[in-house]
């Protein structure tokens, strides 16, 4: 089978036109050159040769630049710094394809014959030396069967070099950027430099770079960001004295004069790459055992301090969460009193770059950077993560082996040895990783619905065969003959012509995606990371102990290119192109962080709207000819955004944007009239789901003194002020039926689980979003936990005596549940313990108030700093006590409307968080106080619930109760005030 390449994809047609146009006015032209000795040798006279040859001027170039530029809607340069020039693709789309075109297509139109093609790894070279044979068929064919050599540049072969200088058709030279940056610029050091900078007797005494020199090559650099990051990679590219650069990458760390931009969110939106499905495994109920994770270690401001995650008891639930810690606290103390965390107090915080950790005082436990104490045992959860990648795998093989398409795995893992282990003589042995792959694969296969999968086929046969790795490792040792031989799992060694892993995997792409070939799982180290990848990888998996490394754009990118079947042929579609990454956190957590990873290496700056994004858009002129905007005008448009107040300065677009284009009432300049629906449209994409709140609309909130200094609200107030307090009477035998009853019937423990979840990425301007979350449980059975203090716990929860805990335990009959999980055992009966003393509380509750000493001051309201955002939360008042009231919800908001229209409503004041009714379930804060008059003459007081729904069946129990506790209070108070709950302005009113 033979991958077969499409000619004619727009994008890649406008990658390709975007540089061939960069010399736009130049005749075809090439030179011959004298490849002369060096001035002190006289070794031969003369050997001709070709070379390419510019003839435009810069500022012919610079004009082609700024054409390009703004036909693909990309920032103008200003000037021509220097000759290289940034082609931005995603991962996937066929960038080495699209070079290699654009060589073609350059000898074609101008007839430059010289192409260096520069790369940062081994892997990367060996890719594209695999697309050169790859496409060698396919270019010929397009392009009438031209002439052409390609080579990776060998040290050992320097007769190649002249080759290349001498030839006059095209030469494509491959090399790494190691061959040539050592050491060529002291004449002194030439014996320590590359091979590429030294005098050779093969080549008359020339060195082999001046033959390169002089052919003026156009230099390809493959990830830039990799190759010239460093000052001598800088000076190495610029001694080939080439004719121009061209830079191409996904991610590149500068860019000079960007030509082309085909970036993550271009290539998912226009389905040019596989949809990313992220899959997390999150444990769950799993709180038994002391867990410590430390996340930072920091000692930038003096003092040192560390970031851990443990679990903090509050409120009656435990929940992890992120604390800064320094030298001398006591994680008991930090998690809220939780026994499992005695002798925790943190002794040590070390720094020291590679050997970050914390460890305590009184516990030998060390805690090292990315590590966790008390997480589930390391092994059951990768066990479970290579059972999920091989479930993935296989259900996807159901689905797309009738599609002709194979389906590959790739999972990468942080040591070599997990996979494979090397005895004393070389032989290669199973990892772990490896026996647990075996074990769950061959135990997956046997369920009914694979078997469409293995007709006619020994299942237990393919267990071996289904699976191998690559790593840096293989490949380092040499025959009697001097040939590298591979290691093979079979502990044979043979040479990379034989079949094996590293030609199977790096070299035989095709052969690889064969129905033939068995092997459909690859474990790799760091040898894959990039420059490697294959459009069959459908799922990836990070089996890394301390978290992954790699980056979350390098990671995926291994698998977002098109699949493609027997025939050779993409098959387009996300119903198809799904890639599942089995990611070592959660969904959310990935998901923020390949934003965050797009947005810096990418430079996309998510729902900002710059001044030159409306420079492409098409319009028609007078005599109906098409031409672009331009950036004058897309300025102009930028500019009424801002005047607007529909962007910020730095363009970051605002809500009222969103709003606008929701409402379809956007104010638009009326002279780009023809051009507001591709405007409106771009917009669209760029605000995507954003929900921002802008800081230039957050208001103070100012006292209303007319309504606050007034008789009317001073009564209100005199009305509503005193506090109360309560005393509470029940019945403890009753509390004790009740609550063993409640757990008999209600308590559900189960094992600590483990949570598989899947959710599709949508990558838009706007951001990455994670949408159609789908859940699974798998049940995790180990019990490696101490039991504990079950009745001390939950005596200091609920405050009952000792003798009740017990009591209520064991008439539950349900004390067995706790051996299966006793954090949420306890957690569980303390919530079922507190809701029924909740119930009892209340029946039995009575409020009293305190005397008149004791109260509210009315003064509280100016000491207090409101504010809030208009057209966002709050609206403007004439009948509050401030000039704007602020709102928590829609239905706070539909009141505070109501209380301005109404003609009854002499004034209302939201109640502030500090005017507070104590009950036993916490504190209770009303939600209005409102001055009704009647008639224009009777004057009615009202403290207002206002809820969604009147039944108490929808309130929450512990709302409900509070409700009903906050009723007692203001009765108590033996004054004319009304307590109402309302879900509309009408209830009030019906109570007049």
């Amino acid at each position: 089978m033979k991958i077969k390449f499409d000619a004619n994809l727009d994008f890649q047609k406008e990658s390709i036109h975007s540089i061939v146009d960069l010399f736009e006015g130049q005749e075809t032209c090439r030179t011959n050159f004298t490849v002369a000795p060096m001035p002190e040798k006289h070794l031969f006279d003369s050997d001709l040769g070709v070379g390419n040859k510019l003839e435009l001027l810069p500022e012919e170039i610079l004009s082609n630049v700024k054409n390009i530029q703004l036909k693909n809607g990309l920032k103008p340069s200003a000037k021509l710094d220097s000759m290289d020039f940034t082609i931005e693709m995603e991962t996937g789309t066929g960038k080495t394809y699209v070079y290699l075109r654009t060589m073609f297509e350059l000898n074609k139109k101008y007839g430059f014959t010289k192409f260096v093609i520069v790369v940062p790894s081994v892997a990367i070279k060996e890719g594209v030396f695999k697309s050169l044979q790859m496409t060698e068929e396919h270019l010929k064919t397009h392009y009438d069967n031209v002439n052409y050599d390609y080579f990776i540049y060998d040290s050992q072969k320097l007769e190649q070099v002249r080759s290349f200088a001498t030839s006059d058709y095209i030469q494509i030279m491959v090399i790494n950027i190691d061959a040539f940056r050592k050491s060529f610029t002291d004449p002194e050091k030439e014996s320590k430099a590359n091979v590429i900078h030294r005098t050779h007797d093969k080549l008359s005494g020339n060195k082999p770079i001046e033959f390169i020199q002089a052919t003026h090559p156009i230099v390809i650099i493959d990830e830039p960001q990799s190759v010239d990051h460093t000052d001598k990679a800088k000076v190495a590219i610029s001694s080939l004295k080439p004719l121009c650069t061209l830079r191409y990458s996904a991610t590149h760390r500068e860019q000079y004069n960007l030509m082309y931009k085909l970036d993550s969110v271009d290539a998912y939106e226009r389905k040019l790459v596989k949809q990313i499905e992220v899959a997390s495994l999150q444990v769950k109920d799993q709180h038994n055992k002391a867990y410590i994770k430390l996340l930072k270690v920091d000692n930038s401001k003096g003092t040192i301090r560390a970031q851990v995650e443990i679990d903090i008891q509050k409120s009656g639930k435990i929940k992890r969460d992120k604390k800064w810690i320094k030298s001398g606290d006591d994680l008991f103390s930090i998690s809220g009193g939780r026994n499992i965390y005695e002798g925790y107090i943190i002794s040590d915080i070390y720094c020291e770059k590679g050997n970050e950790y914390i460890d305590f005082t009184s516990n030998p436990d060390i805690v090292y950077l990315g590590q966790a104490l008390g997480e589930m045992e390391q092994g059951e959860f990768k066990r479970v993560q290579i059972r999920k990648t091989i479930e993935e795998h296989l259900d996807k093989e159901l689905k797309l082996r009738p599609k002709g398409i194979k389906v590959l795995s790739l999972f990468f893992i942080d040591k070599v040895a997990n996979y494979r282990i090397y005895d004393e003589d070389g032989n290669p042995q199973k990892g772990k990783y490896a026996q647990i792959f075996e074990e769950e694969y061959s135990q997956i296969i046997k369920k009914p619905k694979f078997n469409t999968l293995f007709e006619g086929v020994d299942r237990d046969s393919t267990t071996e065969l289904v699976h191998n790795g690559y790593f840096a490792i293989d490949g380092k040792k040499k025959d009697t003959s001097g040939r590298e031989i591979y290691k093979e799992s079979s502990g044979e060694g043979k040479t990379v012509a034989d079949e094996s892993a590293y030609h199977l995997i790096m070299r035989d792409k095709e052969k690889l995606i064969g129905f033939d070939t068995k092997l459909k799982f690859i474990f790799s180290h760091s040898a894959l990371k990039e420059g490697w990848d294959n459009p069959n990888v459908f799922q990836i998996c990070t089996l890394n102990e301390t978290g992954s490394e790699m980056k979350k754009r390098q990671e995926i990118g291994r698998g977002l290119r098109i699949a493609v079947n027997q025939d050779g042929d993409r098959v387009h579609g996300f119903e198809v192109n799904t890639l599942t990454i089995m990611a070592n956190e959660s969904y959310e957590a990935f998901a923020e962080a390949l934003q965050n990873e797009i947005e810096r290496e990418e430079g996309i700056k998510f729902g900002v709207v710059e001044d030159h994004t409306f420079a492409n858009v098409v319009v028609l002129d007078k005599d109906e000819k098409e031409h672009y905007l331009g950036v004058e005008s897309s300025e102009s448009i930028w500019k009424c955004l801002l005047d607007n107040k529909y962007i910020c300065d730095s363009g970051k677009v605002q809500e009222s944007l969103k709003k606008d284009l929701n409402e379809n009432t956007i104010k638009l300049p009326e002279e780009y009239a023809q051009a507001h629906p591709q405007i409106i449209k771009i917009l669209k994409k760029i605000t995507g789901k954003l929900n921002i709140k802008n800081a230039d609309d957050k208001k103070i909130i100012s006292l209303n003194k007319a309504v606050y200094l007034s008789d009317d609200f001073k009564e209100l107030w005199d009305r509503i002020k005193y506090k109360t307090t309560h005393r509470v009477d029940f019945n403890v035998d009753e509390l004790i039926a009740e609550c063993s009853k409640e757990i008999k019937e209600n308590l559900i423990v189960g094992r600590a689980k483990i949570v598989y979840q899947k959710g599709k990425t949508e990558i838009t301007k706007g951001g990455v979003s994670i949408s159609e979350v789908r859940e699974s449980m798998v049940v995790y059975g180990a019990r490696d936990y101490v039991l504990p203090d079950v009745v001390g716990y939950l005596q200091n929860e609920t405050n009952l005596t000792r003798k009740t805990i017990v009591d209520i335990l064991i008439k539950s009959e349900r004390l067995e549940d706790f051996k299966n999980n006793p954090q949420k055992y306890i957690d569980e009966v303390g919530q079922i313990i507190k809701r029924t003393m909740r119930r009892f509380i209340v029946d039995g509750i009575k409020y009293q108030k305190i005397g008149d000493a004791f109260y509210w001051s009315q003064e509280l309201f100016e000491s207090e700093e409101l504010f809030g955002y208009l057209e966002k939360n709050m609206i403007e008042s004439t009948k509050s006590i401030y000039d704007h009231t602020v709102y928590d919800s829609d239905i706070e908001s539909s009141f505070a409307k109501e209380f301005e229209k109404s003609d009854d409503i002499k004034l209302y004041a939201k109640l502030p968080g500090w005017f507070k009714v104590e009950t036993p379930l916490g504190n209770y804060n009303p939600d209005w106080a409102v001055v009704i008059e009647r008639d224009g003459k009777e004057k009615l007081y009202f403290v207002v619930e206002s809820k969604g729904s009147l039944f108490t069946d929808a309130l929450r129990p512990i709302e409900k109760a509070k409700i009903n506790c906050g009723k007692a209070h203001f009765k108590a108070l033996d004054t004319d005030v009304k307590f109402a709950v309302a879900n509309k302005y009408e209830n009030i009113t019906d109570l007049i």
